[in-house]
């Protein structure tokens, strides 16, 4: 027998079989394979792929050559387009049910993040508006102010420059700020309460030191647009940050490795989510809200956005019978 003949011979029932796993493919989809038979078809595709790479080398029979590679196309084909629509399939299937379920279930963190901004931005605009050096308890320092807010410049319509660039620059900013939010929970859940409570504040005092010039409703006006959105990603990432903590402090009946693997996981559903939503705010931010438009087209779209956000949230992937957390 010829090394030709020999080498058919050893592999012929492999490329047979790759055939056969296609043939069942070509009348299904890779999901309804057993889990033995995926592994069994990249086990062939791969071998499959030697055997053309040695047929090519050793110049064997064109015909079996065209017929190896003509097998490990269509088995590339199949498998690589099987695994696309497996990833396209896992993204729809987290924004469409998972990451709302998630939201439900840990609502609570959210909650609590957000009260903390508010509760803080409520005492920084309240004290600044009664003193004006109130702000600087903030992080807002004396010569920021003589050089905005006293000078009475409008420092943020500068994102009416380039806005395509502005929009790329804002939205990387806040999803910096997003994520510091959610890992300074990693310090038993205080370094995210800081965070919010912080930039609550300082938002609030900024808001004050505007009005106390006269034109703090121009400021209100451009953040009203891209705030719900911008505002929530924050929120979700201070609750994410939370979960880590909450974890690490009560744990309840989980260890406390489980807790903590078991809240990461949802807390990183929150985090991940915070990303095209921050885009959308961006690109809000540096296209609309410092545009001269009417304003009331600007409160209009931070309250469409907001109920389509938080309708999506509540709403979206509930099964009968399902419980809030």
């Amino acid at each position: 027998m010829s090394t030709g003949d020999r080498f058919i011979n050893e592999r012929k029932r492999a490329w047979q079989r790759l055939e056969d796993l296609l043939t069942l493919l070509d009348r299904s989809s890779l999901r309804r394979l057993h889990r033995e038979e995926v592994r069994e078809l990249g086990r062939i595709y791969r071998r499959t792929s030697s055997d053309l790479a040695i047929a090519r080398a050793e110049s064997r029979d064109p015909r079996l050559v065209n017929f190896l590679n003509s097998l490990v196309i269509r088995a590339h084909g199949r498998i690589y387009r099987a695994e696309s629509g497996e990833i396209l399939r896992r993204i729809y299937q987290f924004f469409a049910r998972d990451l709302p379920r998630t939201f439900r279930r840990t609502w609570r963190y959210t909650a609590l993040a957000a009260a903390f901004f508010w509760v803080f931005f409520a005492a920084g605009f309240l004290g600044t508006m009664r003193d004006a050096d109130f702000s600087e308890l903030t992080g807002v320092t004396a010569e920021w102010r003589a050089e905005n807010t006293d000078a009475q410049e409008r420092w943020w319509l500068e994102a009416n420059k380039a806005n395509q660039i502005a929009a790329a620059g804002i939205a990387t900013n806040n999803i910096g700020v997003t994520f510091y939010a959610f890992a300074w929970g990693a310090l038993l859940g205080v370094g995210s309460l800081y965070i919010m409570a912080m930039n609550g504040a300082q938002v609030g005092a900024v808001l004050a030191l505007c009005y106390r010039a006269g034109y703090g409703h121009e400021l209100l006006t451009f953040m009203v647009g891209h705030g719900v959105v911008e505002l929530s990603c924050i929120f979700f990432a201070g609750g994410a940050g939370l979960m880590l903590g909450s974890a690490i402090l009560m744990p309840g009946d989980l260890s406390r490795f489980d807790a903590l693997r078991l809240r990461t996981r949802e807390a990183m559903h929150l985090v991940v989510a915070c990303v095209p939503l921050l885009a959308v705010a961006g690109t809000i931010e540096g296209f609309i809200s410092p545009a001269p438009i009417n304003p009331a087209f600007k409160f209009s779209i931070a309250a469409l956005t907001g109920v389509a956000l938080y309708t999506y949230l509540m709403l979206a992937g509930r099964d009968e019978g399902e419980r809030v957390g």
